[in-house]
């Protein structure tokens, strides 16, 4: 069975592939997504990644879908003390931002939705530079006290503000962020590596980066002259008109071959094998998509084929 890792400094240990819950209830409907989570959790994976936004952006949707699902299949399974449930909080299109009173109101819609008394790890999803991280830090650590977060951690904040929301825990003796989600992937590197990843690296904080796969550029169907049926396509395929993206796609290509693997199986690992990475995030909308996905957890790159990589994404 595949190790567990631990989640920077909490007591929490995920798989090291996280599921993304980002396509429950807009790509893939519920008996699709209980397949998906079903496959996953068959293979050994227990760390099941989603928002209180998703899907709000679908037609008929209000947000809340992915939340709903999962939780009706943790129901259905009674699992819910063999997965780690990670959301996230501000962008729910009825509890926007990271006041004090909104963090605590959608935590309570969130748990309601997962059928759970408590959150695994608590992301704030996207930073609000106008709330002080003080009133931040300290309402997530009432949500920690009264146990219904078992950890918290941040995601689209800048080095500065994840600085001063760890240093003020530190100082008042409150809950202290433990992991970070970036941006980050072969196509994507400044959006993570420089000093965001130095503040995480220094502090212990484990990153789970979303967008692993480039929107599924880095599952290799994205070519010149290719059309692929995705509501992705449009980011995705942008990547082929930059210098770097068919240079990596050739590297990538390259190794694949030699190591009779998928492409997308080589981009998860080379993304794995970054420094303060635990577990990237990537989701499948059919079972026949997380193969590719799952594989990363037994493929281990050599010196070489990570250096052709990272100098192909340069």
């Amino acid at each position: 069975m595949t190790s567990l890792r631990k989640l920077g400094t909490s007591d929490l240990e995920v798989f090291p592939l996280s599921l993304g819950g980002n396509v429950f209830g807009w790509t893939a409907d519920e008996t699709e997504s209980f397949a998906v989570l079903d496959a996953y959790a068959e293979a050994g994976g227990n760390f099941i990644d989603t928002a209180d936004s998703y899907s709000a952006w679908v037609d008929g949707n209000t947000g809340g879908e992915s939340e709903t699902i999962i939780g009706k299949w943790v129901k259905a399974r009674g699992n819910r003390a063999d997965v780690v449930i990670a959301t996230k909080v501000s962008q729910h299109p009825e509890y926007r931002g990271l006041s004090a009173a909104t963090i605590k109101a959608a935590a309570d819609a969130s748990l309601a939705r997962l059928g759970t008394d408590h959150i695994d790890l608590y992301y704030t999803h996207f930073d609000r530079p106008e709330v002080p991280v003080e009133e931040i830090i300290t309402a997530l650590d009432d949500l920690v006290r009264a146990g219904k977060v078992r950890a918290i951690a941040a995601s689209n904040i800048t080095p500065e503000r994840l600085q001063a929301s760890l240093d003020f825990s530190a100082r008042e003796g409150l809950a202290r962020y433990v992991a970070l989600q970036p941006h980050y992937n072969l196509v994507s590197r400044d959006t993570y590596e420089g000093a965001l990843q130095s503040v995480a690296a220094e502090a212990g904080l484990s990153a789970v980066p979303y967008f692993a796969l480039a929107k599924g550029f880095l599952t290799g169907k994205y070519r010149p002259g290719t059309t692929v049926d995705s509501p992705r396509a449009a980011g995705a395929g942008a990547y082929l008109d930059t210098p770097r993206g068919p240079r990596v796609l050739a590297a990538l290509d390259e190794i694949a071959r030699s190591r009779n693997a998928e492409i997308a199986t080589i981009a998860l690992s080379w993304l794995t094998a970054q420094p303060t990475v635990t577990a990237p995030i990537a989701s499948a909308r059919t079972t026949t998509q997380l193969p590719p996905l799952l594989a990363v957890v037994d493929l281990t790159l050599t010196p070489e084929e990570l250096k052709t990589l990272t100098e192909a994404s340069e």
